[in-house]
Parts: C-alpha cells; sequence; structure tokens
C-alpha cells in the first residue's frame, strides 16, 4: 500500500486536532473542579516572550485545514489579525477545524499533489510543492503549536498525560 497524501496529512491533523479538543475538554473540567476561570487559560504562557494559548489554538487550525485551503489556492501565509476568542472559542475554532477537514475526500488532498505554493510572509516567499509544503511546513508547525498549547495547559495544573497528546490511534480493524 502506497502513503497517500490524504493520509499523511488530514488523517494526522484530525488525530491531533482530536487529542487538542480531548485536552481543551480537560482543561475546563480541570478549572470547573478547582473553582477556576477558564478564561485566565487563554492567555496563559510558558515563558513571557511566547505566544499565549490562544495563539496556539489558532495555529493548530491555520495549520491543519487553513494549510489544505492554502494549498488549494496557491499561497499561504501567517493569519492577519486574529479577533480575541474566549476558552467557548477556542473549543469552537477546533471544532470547526476538525468539521471542515472531515468534509475532505481522500481524492480531493491527493489531487492537490504536485501543485505550486507560496509561502508569503510580508516581502518574504518561499515556494513549494503542495506535499513539500504540507510535510515540511505546515505539519511541523501544527505539531509544535499542538504540543506548545498541550504544554501551557499542563503548566497551569490540568492533569494531562502522553496518552491525552497521541489522542485515538489508527489501528489496525
Amino acid at each position: 500500500m502506497t502513503l497517500s497524501l490524504f493520509d499523511a496529512t488530514v488523517a494526522g491533523f484530525q488525530q491531533t486536532l482530536g487529542a487538542v479538543s480531548g485536552f481543551l475538554d480537560k482543561g475546563l473540567a480541570h478549572c470547573m473542579d478547582k473553582g477556576e476561570d477558564p478564561e485566565a487559560l487563554v492567555q496563559a504562557r510558558l515563558f513571557p516572550d511566547m505566544f499565549p494559548l490562544l495563539f496556539q489554538i489558532q495555529s493548530v487550525a491555520h495549520h491543519s485545514i487553513g494549510a489544505i485551503e492554502g494549498v488549494k489556492a496557491g499561497q499561504f501565509q501567517p493569519p492577519g489579525n486574529i479577533p480575541p476568542m474566549d476558552y467557548a472559542g477556542m473549543v469552537r475554532l477546533v471544532s470547526e477545524a476538525r468539521e471542515a477537514l472531515g468534509k475532505l475526500t481522500p481524492e480531493e488532498v491527493n489531487d492537490l499533489a504536485g501543485r505550486d505554493v507560496i509561502f508569503h510572509f510580508r516581502d518574504f516567499k518561499m515556494p513549494f510543492t503542495a506535499e513539500g509544503f504540507l510535510l515540511s511546513f505546515s505539519m511541523p508547525n501544527f505539531h509544535f503549536h499542538a504540543t506548545t498549547a498541550y504544554d501551557i495547559l499542563r503548566s497551569q495544573g490540568v492533569p494531562l498525560g502522553k496518552r491525552d497528546y497521541m489522542g485515538a490511534l489508527r489501528l489496525k480493524s
């Protein structure tokens, strides 16, 4: 069996987004159990010079469904001004990304292979093929931000473990 672009990207995005959804749920439950305001987590950071949880969650959406949309459009860039969002909004954003990815067909994604994609950041441009962009740029960014979101919640006392990060495994049936 050949590994398809869909399997290498969308299936992986879905697995990790499911995990992100799960650890956001655990974050909310932790706050409710401790009588803490979950809104305090939205701007929580690992270090003062790092972006907060909100940015990490927005980035996992941007580097998953946003990356696929960027490949379709032939260009991808960092998101513009992202509106403020509360904890429920972060949960909703992950859910919407999962839903949008769930509507993609393997054929639709696999047909993107070989397309040109330009990453734009101000005047800086990097040319990619679709698979080069997804696998060497968006996928590492996606996992970096998912891991950082996990780490922020863990640093705030949310009881998470490795299994929470892994999400639903794609086991042989």
